[in-house]
């Protein structure tokens, strides 16, 4: 099961080395009281807030637009890239972003890589967002 940490770029004025930040296990769908429930942790601010960044990109909203309209409910990598009209190596690096916020998963079969949502993770973070947005 994979982690995540983000860290500081930058170096701190007296010549310390950065400070990582808490490490984060985001394979999980978030799991947390509504944001308008009242005020949250910010374990759960967090948890949130780096699953949206995650989705605050045009392509990135277009590939999960894409995998919940295929008919097959999965996509390729190659196929993708097609639609969206990007090199190979892009839409990569935008999936890989994906799945390191746990919204989608990657099995490689043969080889091609099949793309699906998450729809356990998507569910959970709009009902997160709103309880009543998606009943």
């Amino acid at each position: 099961m994979p982690t995540f940490s983000i860290y500081v770029n930058a170096l701190w004025h007296d010549g310390q080395m950065p400070k990582a930040l808490p490490v984060i296990d985001m394979t999980a769908p978030v799991c947390c009281a509504p944001v308008a429930s009242g005020p949250m942790s910010d374990a759960d601010a967090l948890a949130i807030a780096l699953r949206l960044k995650a989705l605050a990109d045009p392509v990135r909203v277009k590939i999960v637009s894409r995998l919940f309209s295929s008919t097959a409910g999965e996509e390729i990598s190659g196929d993708l890239a097609a639609v969206l009209g990007l090199a190979e190596s892009t839409v990569s690096h935008h999936l890989t972003q994906l799945r390191n916020a746990g919204l989608l998963v990657s099995e490689r079969r043969g080889m091609n890589v099949f793309h699906h949502v998450r729809r356990d993770a998507l569910q959970a973070l709009c009902t997160a967002l709103d309880p009543n947005c998606c009943t």
